[in-house]
């Protein structure tokens, strides 16, 4: 079994084929050919917590194996790690085992892509970033890189961390500044990406009526990136209604009306007349989709 490193499974998932990979995992989910277990989480010693995610389709299987560690910080050691392992689905044979943390970032990014395609949604015009960590980098690059991003806004709670990642951005072409206050360019950004983990809004509440405001950060009931009012302008988006009604914050905060929510795998496009929200938490198949590209990455090597 070949193992990628973290540059390796990084060139191994180019951004576009990573969203072409995951808008067809969408159709097959669809279809009832793809399908994956709850999350198992098992405590561990010292306050950290094991996260299991297995999903599989025909012909491959994928397992994600994730440890948290919030003292780790404090050690110099990472607080997430983790990696996935790619299995052939009839025999078992493991194929590849990759990087988790690179394809669990690169692949946030792409499904935010794909779930703003499936909303039928162009998200290259001007753009503000909340957030400056490894989220934001990778949605940075990955919406210059797939949909043409070339003005970008960035905000983060620390101004140098803002700066740096501007810097980043102009080396690869894009018109990036970083800025103190969202609100001043909130009502003129066309999409507006939230890659925070507050546990409070940080997306000014108000934006263009044809707006579209991704949300990636949150994870928890109590937390939330986006306003309630401004949720319930939005028409709503997620990547899976299950994960959604119990860990976005976002949206069960705003007691939003759950039959008006689409999932990505099932989306009909919306009207370009009122502001869209797309909201995810993840799923154990969009990591099997990234593992199967980075597989046949491999091969055509």
């Amino acid at each position: 079994m070949r193992t990628l490193d973290a540059a390796e499974t990084a060139a191994a998932l180019p951004y576009g084929a990573l969203v072409e990979a995951l808008l067809q995992m969408f159709e097959r989910e669809r279809r009832g050919e793809a399908h994956a277990a709850t999350r198992t989480s098992v405590p561990l010693a010292g306050g950290g917590v094991l996260l299991l995610m297995p999903a599989a389709d025909a012909r491959f299987a994928a397992l994600k194996t994730v440890t948290v560690h919030a003292g780790n910080a404090a050690v110099g050691l990472p607080v997430v790690q983790g990696e996935v392992t790619l299995m052939d689905a009839v025999t078992g044979t493991r194929l590849l085992a990759m990087d988790g943390n690179v394809l669990t970032a690169r692949r946030t990014a792409a499904l935010s892509l794909a779930g703003a395609a499936r909303a039928g949604r162009h998200v290259g015009g001007r753009m503000l970033l909340i957030g400056a960590g490894v989220q934001a980098r990778s949605h940075a690059e990955a919406f210059a890189e797939v949909a043409g991003v070339r003005h970008l806004w960035i905000h983060a709670r620390t101004q140098a961390h803002a700066e740096q990642l501007a810097q980043h951005m102009r080396t690869l072409g894009v018109d990036a500044t970083a800025i103190a206050d969202p609100a001043q360019v909130c009502e003129e950004a066309d999409v507006i990406v939230a890659t925070t983990n507050s546990s409070s809004p940080v997306v000014p509440p108000k934006v263009r009526p044809d707006a579209t405001v991704i949300a990636v950060g949150a994870y928890r009931p109590d937390m939330a990136e986006v306003p309630p009012e401004l949720v319930r302008r939005c028409t709503v988006f997620v990547d899976t209604l299950e994960g959604a009604r119990s860990e976005a914050g976002d949206l069960i905060q705003a007691g939003i009306d759950w039959s008006t929510v689409q999932a990505f795998a099932n989306a009909e496009p919306t009207r370009q007349d009122r502001p869209v929200l797309i909201k995810t938490v993840g799923h154990a198949l969009w990591d099997l989709a990234a593992a199967q590209l980075a597989y046949t990455h491999q091969q055509q090597r």
